[in-house]
């Protein structure tokens, strides 16, 4: 079964140039298009696309408004927001609104595809080049434990436990193992260790996924 997916941008060209991309693809189809964000919302809320291509910058209303409104209505399409910034503020408050992946419009054909195709299987995708960024730019508050326990004691039935909270700090700082293994006195082995019972109880496959759980349940917050 082919994946669905509609396209809303304002340039018609650019619709265009993104719709004979996917066209080349036997699993992917394009259901649709729109050409601004009151456009890309109702056409969304009729056709029920397994994807949405959202441009940020959109007349009537903007990418991240569509974003939020479809959270809200609790529609299963799947966003991933289209735009010229490359900027990691951007990325994570579209995180936070329910958008599941992040491109720069000048990405190769190819990242566009596989995006379509990770954030299908129900994972996150933000392009490559923003991954530093995002890991150099968080830092957790004062209260983030106690933040954290409480997320799981609503949200989990697997709870982490106080030294897998200390590691996910410490992924949220943009710390390699080595510089986790230092921070809290083990060994690196057990850090691996650690981040594979973490990546196993918030059903992630790496750091980055990570990151973004982190920031969509809001363990974490922003200076």
């Amino acid at each position: 079964m082919a994946i669905k997916i509609l396209i809303a941008d304002d340039h018609a060209l650019l619709r265009q140039g993104i719709k004979k991309v996917l066209n080349f693809e036997e699993d992917l189809e394009v259901i649709g298009e729109a050409e601004d964000g009151q456009d890309a919302l109702a056409k969304t809320m009729v056709l029920q696309p397994d994807i949405l291509l959202l441009d940020l910058n959109m007349p009537i209303l903007s990418g991240l408004d569509v974003t939020r409104q479809l959270q809200m209505a609790k529609v299963k399409t799947k966003i991933i927001v289209l735009t010229i910034h490359d900027s990691d503020n951007y990325v994570i408050e579209l995180l936070k609104s329910g958008a599941d992946g992040y491109l720069l419009k000048d990405v190769e054909p190819s990242m566009l595809i596989k995006a379509i195709h990770v954030v299908y299987a129900g994972n996150t995708f933000v392009y490559p080049k923003l991954e530093e960024k995002l890991f150099g730019d968080l830092n957790s508050d004062d209260d983030v434990n106690e933040k954290a326990r409480e997320m799981w004691r609503q949200f989990r039935p697997e709870r982490l436990t106080t030294r897998e909270m200390d590691v996910l700090r410490c992924i949220a700082r943009g710390f390699n193992n080595q510089e986790i293994s230092q921070a809290l006195f083990v060994s690196e082995k057990t850090v691996k260790n650690h981040l594979t019972n973490i990546f196993r109880k918030i059903n992630v496959n790496d750091r980055t996924q990570a990151l973004i759980y982190v920031l969509k349940n809001k363990i974490m917050t922003l200076d």
